[in-house]
């Protein structure tokens, strides 16, 4: 494998870091609220820092980051400053971009979603995987689509089929590695791109989500490591999903701390539910996330999803 170095240096780096990286489109529910008190968690009973850092190069809302920073300091959640933007980023996103194309590591893609799922792929390729429909056009060739009025996409040219990833919960996982994209046809970096580059450029070595985000690790450590980066150690959390054991989203009703203290839950009756739900305390104690913090163990946490219900 080639590795190409690229500078993405920032400040704050004096030791490494944990991270929670909320797309502020809306206020935080009791599900991404748990994996953010699990990130601290890992992050400070080991010693690291713990940043914030808004992924919000998509749909957001106004207002929604300082409500989400609001109700993390509720919780008892402290960060170390900055909270990085994504959104201030562009030009940095765009030089690594550039640097990955100017050694050949990346190609136009003018195909649809569509077009992807419906192309015949070869037998190892997994559903969905990209097929490599453009990844050896001819330069007539790209200049036909892009007369068409068909924008590109960036893809990066991958020279593996999968990666494997060690993580603290799932152990050794091996993922597919496919043509995937760097740059929307949008022009919007990624966020496969995106966060590999913000991880090292922030020092964070290690990352807690939850565990639908599993299946992306591979691709994102394998771009880490072209980038001549070393990939963090990762902890994939288990959800919280509903009763009908679907991830818990706002459309399940009272889920925000808001929604919450109307119906007589206080913060501290919130954080003491996720605690019982980790494990952590025993129903009806009263604890703090400073008390979980001297309790945390993640050998010891459950690995099955939360069935979160008010009652």
């Amino acid at each position: 494998m080639v590795s190409l170095v690229v500078s993405t240096a920032m400040e704050n780096q004096d030791r490494p870091a944990g991270r929670y990286a909320p797309s502020p489109s809306g206020t935080l529910h009791v599900g991404n609220l748990r994996t953010a008190l699990l990130a601290w968690l890992f992050a400070r009973s080991t010693d690291r820092r713990f940043l914030i850092r808004m992924e919000d190069l998509d749909r957001t809302a106004v207002g929604a980051d300082a409500q989400q920073l609001t109700d993390l300091a509720a919780l008892g959640i402290d960060w170390e400053p900055p909270v990085v933007y994504q959104s201030d980023r562009l030009a940095t996103y765009a030089s690594v971009i550039d640097g990955l194309s100017a050694t050949g590591r990346t190609f136009e893609c003018f195909c649809t979603r569509r077009e992807i799922l419906e192309a015949p792929s070869a037998p190892h390729t997994p559903p969905g995987a990209y097929p490599g429909t453009c990844r050896h056009l001819s330069d007539a060739e790209r200049a036909e689509r892009r007369a068409a009025g068909r924008p590109p996409a960036i893809r990066i040219r991958t020279d593996a089929d999968e990666f494997t990833v060690t993580d603290m919960l799932h152990g050794d996982y091996s993922g597919s590695v496919d043509d995937f994209v760097i740059r929307r046809n949008d022009g919007t970096p990624a966020y496969n791109l995106a966060v590999v580059v913000d991880d090292a450029a922030q020092g964070i070595d290690q990352v807690v989500r939850g565990d639908d985000l599993l299946s992306s690790a591979p691709r994102q450590a394998y771009l880490a490591t072209l980038l001549g980066h070393c990939p963090p150690t990762y902890a994939h959390v288990p959800m919280v999903l509903n009763h009908d054991r679907v991830r818990l989203s706002k459309r399940d009703g009272a889920v925000t701390l808001t929604d919450l203290a109307e119906l007589g839950l206080s913060v501290g009756d919130v954080v003491s539910r996720m605690a019982v739900s980790l494990g952590m305390a025993e129903p009806g104690e009263q604890v703090t996330a400073a008390d979980l913090l001297r309790r945390f163990d993640p050998a010891a946490l459950p690995r099955e999803p939360w069935l979160f219900a008010i009652s």
